[in-house]
């Protein structure tokens, strides 16, 4: 619109020119042609043949000089073609200057600078444009970034205030444990010597019912405690840092974790990180924080179990570990891409016994698939209703 806007202005400025010509039906007929042309520049920009068109009208200024009059407007929509080298057939009018007024000469000249001079400004005005957008842009994207990386802060200050809490769970845990428990497990004791001391039957019952009440107060704070510390478990973690352990912190994680914790098979410390270096572990963690207690328990000393069988069995160089949640049941799968050694040893051994028992404590399935291709795990426990 702004364009259309701007040759307006150029063609009334033109507009003298034509009409201090000495006939009618010329100038008419040449201010018409002349509006036609720019016309179908303005509605066909960008195509060939409106740059032949343009051509060839200003060529034509020099056969009709009174059409040189509207040289402005087609030097206008030269340059905004972006082909100002059209507009120079119009430099022809020069051989038949002789038939132009001096004002008309004047309007023409006055024209073209004007011409000139709106390009520049409107060039000026396009570059500050285009350079204000691409500054906005990149502040758009600045502020995106921005936004993605106090996003990362405020999850990392949830995740070490969930860790801080979950230590502060596990000392409370402790203490309970060490404190009220061992005060608890003295008084029955005492409790139990007074009853045999005791030769007063009406102190019998009492006793009695002291020491079932010392004994469900024990009972019940041993279970609390050991849910205390179970919840605190965070399986994400433990995964994480036994994947660590293989792969120095070099693994990969998927929306999760990896875990460590040193494996209990044979062998020294240096043997066992040296095999373990040679793996890469991905893990995907995919389930929600409020997994029971002994089904953490579980997962971790299966995935423990199974990490170590792979470094200690394995000739590959890859782990893969997922863990999901689904609606009605938990799954692990623990994967290597390694021929094992030892398959008779690795198929029966304690390490897989183990497993299977952990897997039958809370009521999961456990198997193992041994092929050319590695060595499989895969658990599934349901959920309890």
């Amino acid at each position: 619109m702004n364009r259309l806007y701007e040759k307006l202005a150029i063609l009334l400025l033109c507009l003298p020119g034509f009409l201090l010509a000495g006939t009618v039906a010329v100038p008419v007929l040449a201010f018409l042609f002349a509006v036609i042309v720019s016309s179908t520049v303005q509605l066909f920009s960008g195509r060939k043949a409106v740059w032949v068109l343009l051509f060839a009208a200003s060529a034509l200024c020099g056969a009709v000089p009174v059409l040189a009059c509207a040289l402005p407007l087609f030097l206008y929509d030269s340059i905004r073609e972006k082909k100002w080298w059209l507009v120079l057939p119009g430099i022809s009018m020069v051989a038949n200057i002789g038939d132009l007024s001096l004002p008309q000469i004047l309007i023409i000249l006055t024209g073209l600078t004007v011409t000139l001079m709106l390009i520049l400004r409107m060039t000026s005005l396009e570059d500050s444009v285009g350079r204000l957008t691409e500054l906005h842009d990149s502040i758009t994207e600045k502020n995106v970034q921005l936004a993605e990386q106090n996003k990362r802060l405020f999850e990392a200050q949830d995740s070490e205030v969930r860790v801080a809490t979950l230590k502060e769970r596990n000392r409370i845990a402790r203490e309970i444990h060490d404190n009220v428990g061992h005060l608890l497990t003295r008084s029955i004791l005492q409790t139990g010597a007074i009853q045999i001391l005791n030769k007063d039957e009406t102190l019998k019952e009492p006793l009695n019912d002291l020491k079932t009440t010392l004994d469900g107060a024990m009972t019940s704070i041993r279970e609390s405690v050991h849910d205390l510390h179970d919840d605190s478990i965070d399986l994400r973690r433990v995964l994480q840092e036994m994947a660590d352990a293989v792969t120095g912190g070099n693994g990969a994680a998927s929306d999760g974790t990896g875990t460590q914790q040193s494996s209990d098979g044979t062998g020294t410390q240096s043997e066992t990180t040296t095999a373990a270096s040679r793996f890469d572990i991905n893990l995907q963690y995919d389930a929600s924080p409020n997994i029971p207690g002994d089904i953490k328990l579980c997962i971790a000393g299966i995935v423990k179990e199974g990490i170590s069988n792979a470094v200690r069995h394995s000739n590959g160089d890859r782990i893969d570990i997922i863990f999901r949640e689904h609606p009605g049941f938990f799954q692990l799968l623990i994967e290597d891409n390694g021929k094992n050694k030892e398959q008779t040893e690795f198929s029966g051994g304690i390490g897989l016994r183990n497993m299977e028992d952990r897997a039958k404590n809370v009521g999961g399935r456990i198997s193992f698939t041994a092929s050319e291709q590695g060595f499989r795990v895969f658990l599934t426990i349901p959920k309890q209703a």
